[in-house]
């Protein structure tokens, strides 16, 4: 469903009116395009930061220019920040180069995790980054992100997926953000940045439409024979996503108990093994919890949540899963903040946190990364449905002032599923335009 209100606020009459009145003002957001080329960025570094040299070398080798009088991006080495009173430096680069910024433009903020640096000073000085981070988000507008990433000492080499990803069209909808490196067993960049996962095996449930079906083409686009999960009974949406990007499409009920063990039946057989699992499948069941029967709640929990730890548990006990491979999660910000009429929903989608979180450690010793995304409001047919007023406060309370988009949901899992990606593990981001609620 189209935004009206955006497309009225970005017209010649519409930019006078919503001006004049105060009113939100939806930015048009660069979004990814094959052949992208950034422009300028602006690297800087507090004194003693050990990320601005590899950084530099990233942005070298995608070809990024660093001299210029407007930048597409600001990028500021933090992690040689050991106390307070450091913190200055970072007031010292983006006060004079606020306004240089281009509109849509990038701000990343490097630094050491709090839990990995030395003292106590120094670990407040970092924890006090992300004020900045998050406000910069609400301050630039115009499109702007700005995002946090914190790089334990030892993971400098693990950095490059995720500086071109927040550097790029593909991070549009993904803003005041946190992401975490860790060392990585393996990090293994591409040999086309353009098609990084060329050769690999992904599942993609609930394939046939919406953000699932988005998922899928990202993904094949990005080089992976995806394979697409859906109920029968959408058998034909999902064979249209199937031929249009070359996959395959698979019909199975996953809450019926033998789905788990067909599954892996099915991956074994014909591939061998998956690379890349990504939980998208998911229902909504809704009514406050007075007025919930009990089939509403376990068959959301079921989908929702214990249907990814079945399918894990299989795919894992059988090895299907390679070393190095990528578990993918959808969570939702309403398990973050909750939402009202949802409490099935949002435990679920708290539960996909909370298997992200807690498997984490156990998958690094075979070089699998689990993470989730948690998608805000985005444009599907579900949104669509909603009363007025209630879809339209959804699309203007974040910074963005506008819904997303399923691609963007799409971009971002492709980025955790990037075989550059194995230092980045446990994490959940939001794609909310950074949303005012659970920011």
């Amino acid at each position: 469903m189209s935004d009206r209100y955006a497309s009225f606020a970005n017209s010649g009459p519409g930019r006078a009116v919503v001006k004049r009145l105060g009113l939100p003002s939806p930015p048009r957001l660069r979004r990814f395009k094959p052949g992208e080329v950034l422009g300028p960025v602006l690297l800087d570094s507090a004194p003693g930061g050990r990320l601005v040299e590899p950084v530099r070398d990233i942005l070298k080798a995608a070809g990024i220019a660093e001299e210029g009088e407007r930048y597409s991006a600001l990028v500021f080495d933090a992690s040689g920040i050991t106390d307070s009173t450091g913190l200055r430096t970072l007031y010292d680069f983006f006060h004079p180069n606020a306004r240089s910024l281009t509109p849509s433009g990038r701000v990343i903020v490097l630094g050491t995790p709090p839990e990995a640096c030395e003292s106590p000073r120094e670990a407040t000085a970092q924890r006090a980054i992300e004020g900045l981070t998050r406000s910069i988000g609400k301050e630039f507008g115009r499109g702007t992100t700005a995002q946090l990433v914190y790089v334990t000492p030892g993971a400098e080499g693990a950095v490059e997926s995720t500086i071109r990803f927040l550097l790029s069209g593909r991070s549009a909808y993904v803003s005041g953000q946190v992401v975490r490196i860790g060392p990585a067993t393996a990090v293994n960049p591409p040999a086309d940045w353009e098609h990084p996962l060329d050769g690999k095996v992904a599942l993609v449930t609930g394939a046939a439409r919406g953000i699932g079906a988005a998922i899928a083409r990202v993904l094949a686009r990005d080089g992976a024979q995806v394979v697409g999960l859906d109920m029968p009974a959408a058998g034909d949406a999902l064979a249209a996503v199937a031929n249009d990007i070359r996959g395959t499409a698979y019909q199975l009920d996953l809450t019926g108990g033998d789905a788990p063990s067909r599954l892996a039946d099915h991956l074994g057989g014909r591939y061998g093994r998956v690379d890349i699992v990504v939980h998208n499948a998911g229902i909504t069941r809704d009514k406050t919890i007075a007025r919930m029967d009990a089939d509403r709640w376990d068959s959301v929990l079921d989908v929702n949540l214990s249907g990814q730890e079945r399918i894990n548990e299989v795919l894992l006990d059988r090895g299907l899963v390679a070393d190095g491979g990528r578990l993918i999660g959808v969570a939702s910000i309403a398990g973050i903040a909750g939402n009202r009429g949802q409490t099935n929903y949002a435990t679920s989608k708290a539960g996909v946190i909370g298997l992200v979180q807690s498997m984490a450690p156990v998958l690094a010793e075979r070089g699998i990364t689990i993470n989730a995304v948690a998608p805000g409001f985005i444009e599907t047919r579900m949104t669509a449905k909603m009363p007025v007023m209630i879809r339209e406060a959804g699309r203007r309370m974040n910074s963005m002032s506008q819904g997303g988009l399923p691609v963007d949901v799409a971009e971002t899992i492709a980025w955790f599923a990037s075989p550059a990606s194995g230092g980045i593990t446990g994490n959940v981001v939001r794609v909310c335009g950074q949303s005012l609620l659970g920011a």
